[in-house]
């Protein structure tokens, strides 16, 4: 698979248009399948890549292959990538099996930890990658999407040029060999997602206070049970052992800036990518977080009450349909609906 075979971002909202962007960026052809409300905004204004660090790149939109034609798009593609919310993994399994040549590679850069294994399973005899985005992209709107924390994109290692492909300035990338490890140990990372949909505040407000990291820490310690349970050590991302991550975070919030100060580079304004779902009036992918950790938590005979609370909350909040319910930490454990 050489740099100049065609890619295609299949279902490119914030990781897909910011993840196509950079391959276009560094000349790789890449076409995008995204939804049309999305599709008249980047045919009007272009593809504009920001980051926290300062990075401003642009790509006018006569050099984007845009469309919300899956034919168009995954036909004759030589590696796809699926960016679709979990929910939709299924629906996009359809229409890679419909449109796909049966050589292609796919490779899920999706939340929670069975996507791929979907995906395979509705594409037999079809070469099908797990991989992992450990930053926030946010909608800024006008065809702008702006990377708001860091961290590599990890993909599961191949031998093949995959990661040649793949590792592209604004793109750091690295292959992992247990893939379903990482997965776990990015979703105990992910449950935050919720929490910051439920508060409504910026991610960095929210995680220097110890109120709310509390709550994310009881989370993950049952998530850890479970997994415990059930003989899964989850890889560490970051700079931080999974096991530790709930003790780092119960710390008073001068020792935690103290220690954990890179935990709060994070741009000012952004909010997880569950919050702009319950902005957006969508579904969220808290049945594939929270709802995972409850399952795995069941399986083995345990309760994890946070967890499913915090699951109840998300919810009734979509079910609402007025955006974040703006809860406090102690509304959200009383069951309320308001701060």
């Amino acid at each position: 698979m050489s740099p100049a075979r065609r890619i295609a971002i299949a279902g490119a909202g914030s990781i897909g248009c910011y993840v196509g962007g950079c391959l276009a960026l560094a000349g790789r052809e890449v076409r995008f399948l995204l939804r049309p409300r999305l599709c008249d905004e980047l045919t009007r204004h272009g593809l504009h890549l920001t980051d926290l660090d300062g990075t401003d790149r642009r790509l006018p939109a006569e050099a984007l292959a845009l469309s919300t034609d899956a034919a168009t798009v995954l036909g004759g593609a030589d590696l796809v990538l699926v960016t679709v919310k979990s929910g939709d993994t299924a629906a996009m399994a359809a229409l890679l099996a419909a449109h796909c040549p049966a050589g292609t590679t796919i490779l899920s850069l999706q939340n929670g930890v069975g996507n791929a294994d979907i995906l395979a399973r509705a594409l037999p005899g079809r070469r099908v990658l797990a991989g992992t985005v450990p930053f926030n992209v946010v909608q800024a709107g006008q065809g702008r999407f702006h990377r708001a924390t860091g961290g590599p994109v990890l993909v599961e290692a191949t031998g093949d040029r995959l990661t040649d492909i793949l590792a592209v300035p604004g793109l750091p990338l690295a292959a992992a060999a247990d893939m379903p490890a990482v997965q776990w140990g990015k979703l105990l990372l992910n449950l935050n997602n919720a929490l910051n949909a439920l508060c409504g505040l910026p991610l960095r407000a929210e995680l220097a206070d110890r109120r709310w990291r509390r709550l994310l820490a009881a989370q993950q310690r049952e998530a850890l049970a479970a997994l415990a349970a059930a003989g899964i050590r989850p890889a560490r991302i970051g700079a931080v052992r999974p096991s530790l991550l709930p003790r780092l975070l119960d710390l008073p919030d001068p020792l935690f800036r103290l220690l954990a100060g890179r935990m709060l580079r994070i741009d000012p304004e952004a909010r997880s990518s569950m919050w702009e779902d319950l902005h957006f009036r969508r579904p969220t992918e808290v049945d594939w977080l929270q709802g995972a950790v409850v399952d795995l938590a069941g399986r083995a005979g345990l309760e994890a009450p946070v967890n499913r609370r915090v699951h109840a909350a998300v919810k009734a909040a979509e079910a609402a349909g007025r955006g974040s319910p703006g809860l406090t930490p102690d509304a959200l454990l009383r069951g309320g609906s308001g701060p």
